[in-house]
Parts: structure tokens; sequence; C-alpha cells
């Protein structure tokens, strides 16, 4: 338990007294009647779908429905454009620009740095160990009275490994800011999530998507659990319509296959399994770095020359070969069977003579 952590502390001094705008759904909350208060279309829209109304600004049939599946009550979600929304809102709520300060633990997510960046916070880098893990003494020890957030992703992308319980446990209870723990892979690992630990630690944040187990990438949702408290606070602050009716209304329908993504999760760990042993057999890999994700961090031995080939064979992954710790790797997301062969048919022919000068 972290008894030092106070949410006003951290928060900016004008957040607290902020009034929020009011929208119309605000102030009446029902589905019946005839809405003459927005000022939407009355005739429908152009499209014969019925977009003409707001949708709900709190996505409560959402909220409810998602509350059992993920075990956690209403009050301690927030919904958000993807999972990049709540990340600028965190960031906006505690960071006075010019300022204060957070921790990122890189290689990881870019978002987290980019969003300090356009806020004009200060970003304090503290480096994964070289088996991508946290250096907990490094991290405690760059805290200073102006850090508000430590950002840590897990399974962290692009690495795909998943941080030790103990190290974020020791975080939490000796940071008196925001630790926020991105678990955008959560479902690909065995490993709980640190929702479960949501009531012992009221400094902790838990991020997690829409978009990569439950295949909703085109509609933009992230989730955020909280504190009620905090919840409150993103609401706020948050814009009043941020979740667009379609992307609710597919949502709401998505939730209902629970089955289906799980089914698809575990298509997709059969395929890593084959797709790191496959990877395994090509002299050009160097190494495949362990994974809790639905992707690989492979290093080869030209990666460079060898994703400039697999463009040219209009296969597409993303080269990290100048990232930090991650020199001369190439992430691969781990495809359908028909895509993975493909891949490494392709990967088989490669040679240093095809690399374009």
């Amino acid at each position: 338990m972290n008894n030092s952590f106070d949410l006003n502390k951290i928060l900016r001094p004008h957040i607290l007294t902020l009034a929020p705008y009011s929208s119309a759904r605000d102030e009446y909350t029902g589905h019946v009647g005839i809405f003459l208060d927005a000022n939407e279309n009355p005739y429908g829209s152009v499209t014969g779908e019925n977009y003409n109304r707001y949708p709900d600004p709190y996505q409560a049939e959402i909220k409810q429905k998602l509350s059992p599946i993920k075990q956690v009550s209403p009050d301690r979600i927030f919904l958000g454009n993807g999972s990049d929304e709540p990340i600028d809102l965190l960031t906006r709520a505690t960071c006075t620009p010019g300022q204060d300060r957070v921790i990122i633990l890189p290689p990881t997510y870019g978002m987290y740095e980019v969003s300090a960046s356009i806020h004009d916070v200060k970003i304090d880098k503290v480096s994964l160990t070289n088996d991508y893990q946290i250096d907990t003494e490094a991290v405690l020890n760059a805290v200073t009275p102006l850090t508000k957030i430590i950002w840590i992703c897990s399974p962290n992308n692009p690495t795909g490994n998943v941080m030790q319980h103990d190290a974020i446990q020791t975080i939490l209870e000796n940071f008196s800011g925001l630790v926020v723990v991105d678990e955008a892979y959560i479902d690909f690992t065995n490993e709980p999530s640190w929702i479960g630990h949501l009531d012992k630690y009221p400094n902790l944040v838990v991020l997690q998507t829409f978009s990569k187990a439950w295949g909703l990438a085109g509609i933009r949702v992230g989730m955020c659990f909280a504190s009620p408290e905090l919840i409150r606070i993103l609401n706020k602050i948050k814009p009043p319509y941020n979740i667009s009716l379609p992307a609710q209304q597919a949502l709401l329908e998505g939730l209902n296959g629970i089955e289906k993504k799980d089914k698809m999760v575990a298509d997709i760990l059969q395929q890593r399994d084959a797709l790191t042993e496959m990877l395994q057999s090509l002299p050009i890999v160097v190494k495949i770095h362990p994974t809790d994700a639905n992707f690989l961090l492979v290093q080869f031995e030209e990666a460079k020359a060898v994703m400039d080939y697999l463009i040219r064979e209009t296969i597409i992954v993303r080269d990290r070969s100048r990232v930090h710790l991650c020199e001369g790797c190439l992430r691969i997301t781990v495809g359908t069977k028909e895509e993975n062969e493909v891949l490494i048919e392709s990967l088989k022919k490669f040679q240093p003579r095809n690399v374009i000068a």
C-alpha cells in the first residue's frame, strides 16, 4: 500500500476547480422523448443510419457490459479514443507545461514521449536492463519532486516481454505520483492483469485496448482503469463526445464475441510458436527475443537490408534497428498461417546482393 499518494497534490491546481463543459446529454440521460435540446438534425442522417443524434458521452451501457468481463466496477472505467487519449489526458491533468516531469523506460511505446513533448513536459529516460526488465533502483533514483507519472508498458512494446511483478510493486509503493501500466498486449500472456490491484494502490492506472486481441483497431477505443476519483477527473477534461456512435455500437456488439476473441488469441499464440520455430531455422536470424505479445522482436545479421528486401516483396514489418537496446532488430507481427509461410519463404530467398545501395 502507498499511503503517501494524494491525487489532489499531483493534479494541476486549476483542474480541481475547472468547470467542465456540460453537454445536452448531461442534463437528460434518457432515451425516449422529443429531443429539441442539442441542435441536431431531426430528419436523420445522409447515410440512412441513425447517426443524427449525439452518442452517450460516458458510454454507460458499454461500461455496464464491460464491468463483469474485467471484474471492475463501472466507476473505475474510462473509455477513450484509442489508448492515446487517456495517455494524453493523464499528462494534461497532472503535468504543468515547462515544469513537471515524467519517466519513461526505453525501449518502450513511443506515445508516452510524444504526449509529454506536445505538452512541453520534461522527460526523464531510465533504460531497461539488457534483458528488458526494469532497473527499479535507477527508476526511483530518477524521481524528483516534480515527477508526476512513471510509464510502464507490460508486455512491453517493442520487446514483447512482461515486466517483473516485484519491480512494478516496488515502484507503486515508493512513488507518490501515478504509475501507469500499459497492458495493450495482456491477452497474449498468462500473467494476470494489474487491474486486480486497483483497490490496493490508489496511484495505479491500467491501460488496455480493443485494438489487438479483440480485432477492433479500426473503431479506436481504449480502456483506462483507475480510482473513481481519477476517472471523474478524466471525464471532466475529455472532449464531450469522445467515442462516436458507430464505435459504441460496434463495441457493444463486439463484447458479445468473447469466445471468438479467445479463439483468435489461441490461433495467434499457436502461430506465434510456429513462426518462432520457422525463424529459428534461418541462418540470417541472430536471435528471437522471448515474447508475451502478438509479435516477435527478431535480430538479423543485416536488419536494414532485410527490411528493404521485404518491402520490395510487399511484406511490411517494423524496423526497430535504430531503437535503444533493439539494434539490428525487426518487429514482426504474428500473421495468419498463410501470411507467416509467405514471410518465411521470402526470407529464405534473401541474399545480400538484393540490397539496393
